[in-house]
């Protein structure tokens, strides 16, 4: 679980992005099992969203390993009323994005991704925080190699 102080920080992240990029409609931040960390999303369940978010995820993920595309990184799904663009935010978490469908793609892409990793940093330093007391007790199971910090999200089994 991510400590609220960090909470506090996805979602000012969340709110700074909405106001740089007007046509956004909602934006979440969500663990990649679909637990909702933080969201801004009027009108939208958040948790809904993330849930699904997390199936998206998987397929995601098996398509990209399937054709040798290498590990998750964004998907983008448009319909007829707008878009929602999923970014990896470091190795345990996702950013989503709700969009209009007026909005340029390219804009969407450059500020996704720069909030993905942001965020990815916030929250990957928080479980490193909550973890590392748990690994100085004698039954705690051996700590999770460093991950870098624009790693891919890690593959699920298939």
């Amino acid at each position: 679980m991510v400590p609220e102080a960090e909470v506090r920080d996805v979602l000012d992240e969340l709110q700074r992005l909405r106001a740089r990029v007007p046509l956004l409609s909602g934006a979440l931040a969500a663990s990649t099992d679909g637990l909702v960390l933080a969201h801004d999303t009027p009108g939208v369940e958040a948790e809904g969203v993330a849930a699904l978010t997390a199936a998206a995820l998987g397929v995601s993920i098996r398509m990209t390993d399937a054709t040798g595309r290498g590990g998750f990184r964004e998907l983008l799904v448009r319909g007829g009323n707008g878009y929602i663009a999923t970014y990896a935010a470091g190795s345990s978490a996702v950013l989503t994005l709700l969009a209009e469908d007026r909005i340029n793609v390219g804009r969407l892409h450059l500020e996704g991704r720069r909030a993905g990793a942001r965020i990815g940093e916030l929250v990957d330093t928080a479980l490193e925080r909550v973890e590392r007391p748990a690994a100085a007790t004698p039954r705690a199971a051996p700590p999770r190699p460093a991950t870098a910090p624009d790693r891919a999200l890690p593959q699920r089994p298939t």
